[in-house]
């Protein structure tokens, strides 16, 4: 039996490859194939809003969008050994734009900096994390060198809390998208879960601030207005100040879209509300658990339907876009 020969891997200096933080590293990781790298080992999809963000006195380094619910991801960026300044600047930037994750990457994180962010993830309030990152850099032979974001530290996740007097359905809908959830991890490579909650959706990212699928699990029947029958709805959803624009440039592909996707979608754009969304939907029994499982395979079948044929176009459309008369 012939063995085949394997390549050494060798560490590369990072001072080889940026010279400093701000003209060449934050540039770096600010173009869209770096941050997803980032954003792969922290598990968030991440889209770059600004670089050297100000905040009171001081300059952030990335802010971006979790575009999975439009929250603030704040990044700082140090090519040596964490120090107190920079935790210092953390902190104010955190409290300045009320970020929800602050990620700080550095070369190399100090026993008692990651003992803090773990303390941080402790002590804050829901929805607050804070991500330790550090970079390294590898190659083989005369390859290319290739970066490696190590996690050190990420917010914990906590289980929601059910009060003692919520009601049984609300206590299904955790139990139901808890359930989907574990769906996702066993059989999509492509989408990602987040919280279960006590609600009738769960969101999961598309790849642009302001959109997102939604998975819908819902008490009321959209098709004939009446809580006769349950739904289940798999959804493309726009919501900020651009939602309108966004919609009228797709819904001008309409044909093209329902072609690629294989069905016809429902194209929901009220006039009287911003939030506008394109989904699919079947009726289902949301109380027979033995169901559940066809129930979360249906709802990942088409929300990745819907994410390989919607995600590529939403990431080309542009504020204020709309299609020409």
């Amino acid at each position: 039996m012939t063995t085949k020969s394997l390549g050494k891997l060798q560490r590369v200096d990072l001072r080889e490859v940026w010279d400093n933080e701000a003209g060449s590293f934050t540039p770096w990781l600010a173009q869209e194939e770096n941050i997803k790298l980032l954003g792969d080992a922290i598990g968030i999809e991440l889209e770059v809003q600004a670089q050297e963000k100000e905040v009171g006195l001081f300059r952030a380094d990335i802010l971006c969008k979790d575009t999975a619910n439009d929250a603030w991801v704040l990044i700082e960026n140090q090519l040596e050994r964490t120090d107190h300044n920079h935790l210092g600047q953390l902190l104010t930037y955190a409290a300045g734009l009320n970020a929800v994750s602050i990620v700080w990457i550095a070369e190399r994180f100090t026993d008692e900096h990651r003992a803090v962010l773990d303390w941080l993830n402790e002590v804050t309030k829901e929805g607050i994390g804070f991500f330790g990152a550090e970079i390294e850099l590898w190659k083989i032979g005369d390859s290319p060198a290739a970066p490696k974001f190590n996690i050190v530290s990420r917010p914990y996740v906590k289980p929601a809390v059910i009060p003692p007097d919520t009601s049984e359905r609300k206590k299904l809908q955790v139990e139901f998208w808890a359930a989907f959830a574990e769906h996702l991890r066993a059989h999509s490579k492509l989408l990602r879960p987040t919280k279960p909650l006590p609600q009738h959706w769960m969101n999961i990212a598309l790849g642009k601030a302001g959109t997102k699928l939604t998975a819908i699990a819902s008490y009321f029947d959209s098709e004939t207005g009446t809580f006769g029958q349950h739904e289940l709805r798999a959804e493309v959803e726009f919501f900020d100040q651009n939602a309108k624009a966004y919609f009228a440039a797709l819904e001008a592909e309409k044909d093209e879209i329902e072609k690629a996707v294989g069905a016809s979608l429902t194209w929901y754009n009220p006039e009287d509300k911003r939030v506008c969304r394109i989904y699919l939907r079947r009726t289902c029994d949301l109380e027979a658990r033995g169901t559940w499982n066809e129930q979360h395979a249906w709802l990942t079948e088409n929300l990745e339907r819907l994410h390989r044929i919607f995600a590529p176009r939403v990431k080309q459309l542009k504020p204020g876009e709309a299609p020409e008369e």
